[in-house]
């Protein structure tokens, strides 16, 4: 049977870093970077963990900025 794995990708110079995602990611693959800012000089989301990813897209819902696109990959 295939795998469905999710892939994550964030426009990091539009995050505001509000942490939205990351708090509504039920397998914690996202987080906060803590020393790098993005042009506008937030600390902006990246994917600290992104083999864990399932597809589930609750972070991009949840997106204020739609910052976030969640593709589903199928593994076989």
């Amino acid at each position: 049977m295939a795998k469905i794995i999710g892939a994550v990708e964030i426009n990091q110079e539009r995050c505001k870093g509000c942490n939205l995602c990351v708090v509504a990611c039920p397998t914690d693959v996202l987080g906060l970077q803590p020393k790098e800012v993005n042009n506008r000089g937030y600390h902006f989301a990246y994917t600290a963990q992104p083999d864990k990813c399932i597809g589930c897209a609750s972070c991009a819902l949840v997106c204020p900025d739609a910052c976030i696109e969640v593709y589903r990959v199928i593994e076989k």
